[in-house]
């Protein structure tokens, strides 16, 4: 699909992996809809772009309907969406403190893998709406998994879980929408160098970096950006799951 006068709605849009794609996407003539919960991050990047800001909690379905209808109502229709969007705890099942605290599973399951079916389900549904082009598609989703969803460390239950069920759903789904010329992708990143990274100190950054066989050095969010718009452009790519990580089979702790 050609990335052109496309229209893509991207969550967790204000920073790191979505941040990025959301300027490669916009850089590459597409039109974009930023969705995130942080207001001032997601407004000044759309500011930036020249894109659409839209203030949402991916588990809401309301906010989320909004944020599809905003892009519908703003460029006319809906061609993509990328959801990037998600949180991570490290907390073990069994430790000094006890066992895992339920609730706290349940909040990452929440937002990981339920708010990006949430996404799915109603970005797939405004997409159904547009024409399709010459080869009967119409859109482009993109999921993001881990790499944890296949080598989990120690006190990653819920986090592996949770991207365990991104990678899991991913064939169905893009078996359920081919119906409508929609094709469906997961990118599994390993080690990047996000927000979520940036609390840690360089020493940390630069060893966790190190593991990594080859660029031995975290992943950037642009390299992300490179394949999510790879794999809009590319019409056979569909039902995958790929590993972004540099090689890494990442170890117990």
């Amino acid at each position: 699909m050609d990335i052109q006068n496309k229209v893509f709605l991207i969550s967790g849009g204000g920073s790191g992996l979505g941040g990025a794609t959301a300027r490669l996407f916009a850089k590459s003539g597409a039109k974009v809809v930023v969705l995130d919960v942080n207001e001032e991050a997601g407004r000044s990047l759309a500011d930036e772009i020249d894109g659409t800001f839209v203030r949402a909690d991916v588990t809401d379905e309301n906010a989320v309907q909004a944020a599809v209808q905003t892009a519908a109502d703003t460029y006319g229709g809906l061609h993509g969406a990328v959801n990037c969007a998600g949180i991570g705890i490290g907390s073990k099942v069994l430790s000094k403190q006890g066992p895992h605290d339920l609730g706290a599973f349940t909040k990452v399951i929440q937002v990981n893998l339920i708010g990006t079916f949430n996404v799915i389900r109603l970005a797939a549904a405004e997409i159904a709406k547009v024409e399709p082009n010459q080869d009967g598609e119409r859109g482009v989703v993109i999921n993001t998994a881990s790499i944890a969803a296949f080598d989990g460390q120690i006190g990653q239950a819920a986090y592996s879980a949770s991207k365990g069920g991104i990678v899991g759903m991913t064939l169905p789904i893009a078996r359920d929408l081919s119906t409508y010329g929609i094709r469906v992708n997961t990118i599994a990143p390993g080690i990047f160098d996000t927000p979520l990274l940036g609390t840690l100190s360089e020493e940390i950054r630069q060893s966790l970096g190190k593991q990594v066989p080859f660029p031995s050095r975290l992943g950037s969010p642009d390299e992300y950006a490179l394949l999510a718009r790879h794999i809009v452009e590319n019409p056979m790519l569909n039902g995958e799951v790929i590993r972004l990580d540099g090689a890494l089979r990442m170890a117990p702790r």
